[in-house]
């Protein structure tokens, strides 16, 4: 007779699995992933390293992991501003990108690993995946403003990566100097230029 788990085991391991990767996102705001070993979180977590082991085959299935699990938090943010319906489709747009920076900028370590940190193959397809469900948002907001005529004619999805691109670009600066941030005047000037490029009108290349 084949093993079948209990409605009570399943429950017990998402327990266990959530409370490792809560005390990994804990761990990762102080060390980033370089400083994020199995054995330092399993002793954060009360579990035997083994256990450990036992959800997450290594270490870059962990960080894979602990990516996803902080990113989809961030997208969450962002999705929520982009889809106020109360308010002009730029103003989405800008308070999305607003939010996605000072969120960053108060947790620096964390989002220097989630946005720049040298990671292992893949944690950068994560990002690569994360960095396009961002992208999504922006586009499908975007092609509601060009609907809507808040928004000039455009591709919205080069533009929606383009402005994926910029605020992460723009932050990585600030975050690797963090004794000279000024967050205010980073976020004000890095969000002013994604919005001049949305809503500017169309000049020809030569």
């Amino acid at each position: 007779m084949a093993y079948r788990e209990t409605t009570q085991i399943r429950q017990r391991k998402q327990a266990t699995q959530e409370n490792i990767l809560s005390n990994a996102l804990t761990l990762l705001n102080e060390v980033g992933f370089s400083g994020l070993q199995m054995a330092s979180l399993a002793k954060r977590c009360n579990l035997a390293t083994g256990t450990l082991y036992r959800y997450f085959a290594n270490k870059e299935a962990l960080c894979t992991a602990v990516f996803e699990h902080a990113t989809n938090i961030e997208v969450t943010q962002v999705q929520q501003q982009l889809s106020a319906p109360e308010k002009p489709i730029p103003e989405r747009i800008a308070n999305a990108l607003t939010t996605f920076a000072k969120r960053a900028l108060r947790a620096p370590v964390t989002a220097w690993a989630l946005i720049a940190e040298p990671v292992e193959p893949a944690v950068i397809a994560a990002r690569i995946k994360y960095r396009e469900r961002y992208a999504n948002l922006f586009a499908q907001a975007i092609e509601q403003g060009i609907s809507e005529q808040s928004l000039p004619p455009q591709n919205s999805a080069l533009s929606s990566r383009a402005l994926v691109g910029a605020i992460a670009e723009a932050l990585i600066g600030p975050l690797a100097h963090q004794h000279e941030l000024e967050p205010n005047s980073a976020i004000l000037e890095s969000v002013r230029f994604c919005l001049q490029a949305i809503t500017a009108r169309s000049h020809s290349c030569v």
